[in-house]
């Protein structure tokens, strides 16, 4: 088990690790859109959160050497599942088919504050390793 770490990705604001990786598998830990240098929210727009969040996944995949096109299952978390449509246009622009498995869940709330959080499973080839 190896925990992984990027400073391109906001630090974890509890006590969990950005990403695991087991074997050719990384679970990754939830993000929202906190911009990384600073810690705080990027925007108060959905649309501008769902981009963060999909940058801050990004590098954590990336620092688990595997992209977003390694994400075999992805949930995400809203505020208002009103938003759901921008979600899929989100991915549409940040993933290719096989899109990943997916899961969309209404909350009540998200940490800080957030309106959107994604977490998901990612699995490296062989060539990744």
């Amino acid at each position: 088990m190896q925990a992984i770490h990027t400073k391109l990705a906001p630090e974890a604001i509890g006590t969990y690790s950005q990403a695991i990786r087991c074997g050719q598998t990384v679970y990754l830990s939830g993000q929202i859109p906190l911009d990384p240098e600073t810690m705080q929210l990027c925007s108060d727009d959905i649309k501008l959160q769902i981009t963060q969040v999909l940058e801050n996944l990004a590098a954590v995949c990336e620092a688990a050497g595997g992209s977003l096109a390694n994400i075999v299952k992805l949930n995400v978390y809203l505020t208002d599942l009103s938003h759901f449509p921008l979600i899929n246009d989100a991915m549409s622009r940040y993933f290719i088919a096989p899109y990943p498995a997916r899961a969309a869940i209404g909350v009540s709330a998200l940490p800080r504050g957030s309106k959107v959080e994604m977490d998901g499973v990612m699995v490296l080839s062989s060539s990744n390793s």
